[in-house]
């Protein structure tokens, strides 16, 4: 490695937006190197070996005693620096940042993994998250469209983005892969869907899954054995705790409320439910009181990307007010109606 590549490699391991680009935590790092990579080609060598020492280290507890610890690193680092003719690297000291620092603590820690039976973890695992009002658009490395509604969170092998656990709620648009028939897997808390190419909402809000087809078929393993079917137009909801399980078809008089890529669908939904998609999705709370007003029902869409547009919505839909106070969305009868 040159002393260019080295500096540039020292630069990037040290760099907090680097750092959360190879560990997929932040979009916004990720769509700035994603960027600098595409305009650097050269760097991608230099670029990913500062990325495998980022990630591709990782211990869990081990009872090896600190006296043995010593001893292999004091043996690893002398044979590492007598064959490069440094003088003794201590553990101890912080003050140097060169490349060969680096080097010889990566492989100390690999032969302690080797002598003392620890537990080496390459974790590969992907995890994008929204925060409270967040809405992203992410594409999968298959091709998959995934639009993921705020406080939600997917998870994946970033050698197989076709098995997701979702926490939270999700539209799916599932890029087929005629050649070879893959099936793509969503894992909630109640269900696994399985799919080879469609277009679904999930949602494991309050405690059970719901999922609505929109377009081609799926199939669903209930967490209690039993498997489902599903068709265009129909609605399935599990709750393994309850393990209660319904399967129908969304008509004009089925209450339901749905999320479509920043805007609430309802359907004869009242107004407490309502009210708790508001909360799940910006972190709020939500008091009535008139309740009476919890019984109001709604039907049509609601835009949710920003919270004053969509209580703003809310209200002139029901004839409510809606005053938020720190944390809390207090609701009561608009005396102007």
């Amino acid at each position: 490695m040159s002393k260019k590549d080295q500096s540039l490699l020292e630069i990037l391991l040290n760099d907090s937006s680097f750092q959360n680009w190879a560990k997929c935590s932040n979009q916004n790092d990720i769509d700035y190197w994603d960027g600098w990579i595409s305009k650097n080609p050269s760097k991608i060598e230099t670029v990913y070996t500062a990325k495998s020492i980022i990630t591709g280290i990782g211990f869990k507890k081990t009872s090896l005693p600190a006296g043995k610890i010593n001893m292999e690193l004091d043996a690893v680092l002398g044979q590492i620096n007598k064959k490069n003719n440094t003088s003794v690297i201590s553990l101890k000291t912080k003050r140097k940042t060169r490349i060969s620092t680096y080097v010889s603590i990566a492989a100390a820690l690999l032969i302690f993994a080797m002598v003392g039976g620890i537990w080496l973890n390459t974790s590969s695992e992907v995890v994008r998250k929204t925060g409270f009002g967040e809405i992203i658009d992410l594409k999968l490395p298959d091709g998959t469209s995934v639009v993921l509604n705020g406080n939600s969170e997917i998870k994946y092998d970033k050698n197989n983005s076709r098995a997701i656990e979702l926490q939270g709620e999700a539209y799916f648009k599932v890029k087929p892969i005629p050649s070879t028939k893959a099936k793509f897997w969503v894992k909630t808390q109640d269900l696994k869907v399985e799919v080879y190419g469609t277009q679904f909402h999930v949602n494991t809000r309050e405690a059970k899954t719901d999922v609505l087809l929109d377009e081609g078929s799926i199939h669903l393993v209930l967490n209690n054995g039993a498997t489902k079917e599903m068709i265009p137009g129909e609605m399935v909801s599990f709750s393994k705790e309850k393990n209660v399980v319904t399967h129908q078809k969304v008509t004009p008089e089925l209450p339901y409320s749905l999320w479509r890529e920043g805007t609430y669908v309802f359907n004869n939904t009242s107004l407490k439910e309502v009210m708790k998609n508001v909360e799940l999705s910006y972190g709020l709370e939500v008091e009535f009181i008139d309740e009476e007003l919890q019984s109001l029902q709604l039907t049509g869409g609601i835009p949710n990307q920003n919270l004053k547009i969509c209580l703003s919505a809310i209200e002139k839909s029901t004839g409510t007010r809606i005053v938020k106070k720190g944390n809390r969305l207090i609701l009561f009868k608009n005396s102007n109606n």
